[in-house]
């Protein structure tokens, strides 16, 4: 009698187990596809901050030795300066460079300048007798004040109009404030302050031109606040008009790079007003090459007002670093070299770490 063939169910039975094992085979890859995608993002992450930071830290490398040499050139003789119109001994020079520490060899006083700066010790004021780093918290917070309240205001009102502008191209919208912003940009800052000065001061009487604070305000709170309020409207307003063009023209172009794209095809197709296809769509994809302007404009909050500081006598760095250029005080402009060069450095860094996370191309990359 022959073996009869095996059961139906057995082949049943096997099948399904195959089948099993394969899915979890499969499973399996993707899970280790996964792991292995997120590997390689983690270590693109890395290599990509690597290379920034390390292109950061060399360039602040290179500020620092630019600025001990550069102003040692352009300075001249600190001893001279100091005993200007005073007769003075060889005996009392000699006991004043040595002092200051000038007697000493180049190599020596660079090294004391790198670990001075590291360590935040930036040296005495030749000018002001004070060390700087006193002097430069006692100042910075005025510049923060003008520089910070007037770069808010040009890129809110450079971005508003940039849009506008970009969406309603060649319009008479667009052709006025094209022309008014590209006007007030190419102006030089201190003939647009004396402009402002003659008209809304000595013409109107309307505010103060010198100084932040008035001496006859009473010492509280509220009326020190509106007294320099009073005196920040002035270099708010000439400051803010010199930049905020700029940043009009940046949305501007990134507006009409945007007008003709796919996606805002289907978002009018979809039944969307223009308004909403403006404001959900083209703006947030226009901004993303506005982030390097933007951390830029931080970067300059530091130092984006010398100018305007010294054509209103605003108490600032800015007044700080022309009056150290007059003396000349080369400690002083060591520093704040150094200290404007940094904020601008680091500003840049941040902005392209966040590029990592804001654009796909560059993870892809």
């Amino acid at each position: 009698m022959t073996d009869s063939p095996p059961p139906a169910d057995g082949a049943s039975t096997e099948a399904p187990s195959a089948g099993r094992a394969q899915s979890r085979r499969s499973l399996r890859d993707v899970n280790e596809h996964g792991r292995g995608s997120e590997r390689r993002v983690s270590s693109g992450f890395g290599r990509y901050l690597l290379k920034h930071v390390s292109g950061a830290a060399v360039s602040l490398l290179l500020v620092l030795f630019s600025s001990f040499f550069i102003f040692r050139l352009i300075a001249g003789d600190p001893i001279d300066q100091l005993t200007k119109e005073r007769p003075v001994s060889a005996e009392q020079r000699a006991a004043m460079r040595a002092e200051l520490g000038l007697d000493r060899p180049m190599w020596q006083q660079f090294i004391d300048y790198i670990t001075g700066t590291l360590t935040m010790d930036l040296g005495e004021s030749f000018q002001y007798r004070r060390p700087i780093f006193d002097l430069i918290v006692e100042r910075l917070p005025a510049t923060l004040l003008l520089s910070g309240t007037g770069m808010v205001l040009a890129v809110l009102l450079g971005f508003w109009i940039g849009t506008r502008s970009g969406w309603k191209q060649g319009g008479r919208y667009d052709r006025g404030h094209v022309a008014t912003g590209l006007v007030l940009y190419s102006a030089p800052t201190f003939w647009l302050g004396m402009i402002v000065i003659l008209v809304f001061a000595r013409y109107l009487g309307l505010f103060p031109v010198n100084g932040m604070r008035s001496p006859s305000t009473p010492p509280d709170f509220w009326s020190q606040a509106v007294d320099i309020g009073y005196h920040l409207v002035l270099p708010v307003l000439t400051y803010t008009a010199v930049v905020y063009a700029g940043y009009l023209m940046i949305m501007r172009s990134s507006i009409l790079d945007e007008i003709g794209s796919d996606y805002l095809t289907t978002a009018r197709a979809k039944g969307l007003r223009d308004d909403e296809v403006r404001k959900k769509h083209a703006v947030p994809n226009a901004l993303l090459p506005t982030v390097t302007l933007v951390f830029l404009a931080l970067g300059s909050v530091v130092n984006g007002s010398i100018v305007t500081e010294t054509v209103f006598s605003w108490p600032g760095l800015g007044t700080l670093f022309v009056n150290s250029i007059f003396y000349p005080d080369r400690p002083v402009l060591q520093a704040l070299f150094v200290l404007f060069s940094s904020s601008t450095i680091l500003a840049v860094l941040c902005a392209e770490i966040l590029y990592w996370f804001i654009d796909p191309r560059i993870r892809r990359s």
